[in-house]
């Protein structure tokens, strides 16, 4: 495979693995579709830190999601680390995606207390986002967790 075909699939089962997790799909299928996106975004030509930190985000989005907190911790801890050690290659919203990722995988574990610290936090960093459009989505995603 070529590193574009390796982009190319990796956008494709980002998307996949949405329409899986949105569609009630067995959760095996949604945890594959999630890895198989980060592994070949890692292969992708052009591929930059913000693409591994928001596959970080996703697989532990679907941990999150489908109650697997250690996991769902894992990858949030990666994203953040990913987030915070290449800030200049970050976009606004990747900053609070990551807290969004820990409050998310804590409120997964029971740990509401931390989860609802990575929620202030994230929150205060959305106010920092000029796009309305990754604010009003972020926001969205806040609000579904559940401490």
């Amino acid at each position: 495979m070529t590193p574009d075909d390796h982009r190319a699939l990796g956008v494709e089962l980002y998307n996949t693995t949405w329409e899986l997790l949105e569609g009630g799909a067995a959760p095996d299928a949604v945890v594959d579709a999630a890895h198989a996106s980060a592994f070949h975004w890692s292969q992708a030509a052009g591929a930059t830190a913000a693409n591994r930190a928001r596959s970080q985000w996703l697989c532990s989005h679907v941990y999150a999601v489908l109650g697997r907190p250690e996991p769902a911790l894992y990858h949030a801890e990666r994203c953040l680390a990913l987030v915070q050690g290449t800030p200049d290659e970050m976009e606004e919203f990747d900053l609070p995606a990551a807290y969004e990722a820990l409050a998310r995988a804590h409120a997964a574990a029971g740990r509401s207390e931390e989860a609802r610290r990575f929620l202030a936090v994230g929150r205060a960093e959305i106010a920092t986002i000029a796009d309305a459009e990754d604010r009003e989505h972020l926001e969205s995603q806040f609000a579904s967790i559940i401490t």
